[in-house]
């Protein structure tokens, strides 16, 4: 070769290092810094969701307990109505339902229904069972009026 010659003096093409995966590119912090937010906003939704509807699981295991222990009892009637105050004064604040009784309680409770769930006589026979002395609606049929009540405020 001669040493006159310039191109006899070139190497190779040589090609870069590539980059190694430390530090990301500036995309990949945007994405985790969004994927991060997200996975924080979503637990903290569910959080304040679990938290706001704690009343209605509170609910449904005291009804449980109620049909467990069922009997035509005016105090088991009782139990039943105060169970459905309590799940209504969380259901509907505004409405002051605690407060209702006799027939102002069973017409929100006929308004509050599900459709096609509220049999009017069997409500009003689950309201004025508190104060018979042998009640004439049988508890499973109690219950299940409750049950619908509740099922419609998830």
């Amino acid at each position: 070769m001669n040493g006159q010659d310039p191109l006899s003096q070139l190497r190779d093409i040589q090609l870069p290092e590539t980059g190694g995966w430390w530090p990301p590119a500036p995309g990949w912090w945007v994405l985790a810094i969004l994927l991060f937010l997200l996975v924080v906003g979503s637990l903290l939704w569910w959080r304040r969701r679990r938290r706001h509807t704690q009343w209605h699981r509170d609910a449904m295991a005291e009804l449980r307990q109620l049909e467990q222990r069922a009997e035509p009892h005016p105090d088991w009637f009782g139990e039943l109505n105060t169970l459905l105050k309590r799940a209504a004064r969380h259901a509907f604040p505004e409405r002051r339902p605690e407060s209702l009784s006799g027939n102002a309680w069973r017409d929100f409770l006929l308004e509050t229904m599900p459709l096609g769930t509220g049999d009017e006589e069997a409500i009003q026979a689950m309201i004025t069972a508190c104060w018979q002395p042998v009640p004439t609606l049988p508890p499973t049929e109690a219950t299940d009026i409750a049950k619908a009540w509740l099922e419609a405020r998830s």
